[in-house]
């Protein structure tokens, strides 16, 4: 099964590709909790050089209220990652994860229902990518 959604934008750049991204997740009443920046933290705790990749937290506050009523350990899988990567050939790579797939191990159907919402949220946001 596969755990994430993705898109290659090979005409935008990456900072142009995370402003979209964050406006896309805003349409869909998302925000962004956490910001990590790959590149720069892999820089300064291994000193290790690495492409632009950048981790976004994203929320929607709404469906994460749901989703811990019905499951108060659910928090172990939030925010929703959606991921940002430039490629040696320039293209960027926008990822979200497919949150079906990363809560399929609980067993709790009315959690399903959420994660199956959440889900038609985070594809619409991948394929409205440009």
């Amino acid at each position: 099964m596969k755990y994430y959604f993705n898109k290659i934008l090979k005409n935008k750049g990456f900072d142009s590709a995370i402003t979209q991204v964050t406006e896309e997740l805003k349409k869909e009443g998302f925000g962004i909790l956490t910001e990590i920046d790959v590149q720069d933290t892999l820089k300064k705790k291994i000193d290790v050089d690495f492409k632009k990749y950048k981790i976004l937290g994203a929320c929607n506050p709404q469906f994460a209220h749901k989703a811990l009523q019905s499951e108060d350990k659910i928090g172990v899988l939030l925010p929703c990652n959606i991921i940002v990567q430039e490629h040696d050939d320039g293209a960027v790579e926008v990822s979200a994860v497919d949150p079906i797939a990363s809560m399929g191990a609980v067993e709790n159907e009315s959690l399903g229902v959420v994660a199956k919402e959440v889900q038609q949220k985070l594809q619409r946001v991948i394929e409205n990518l440009a």
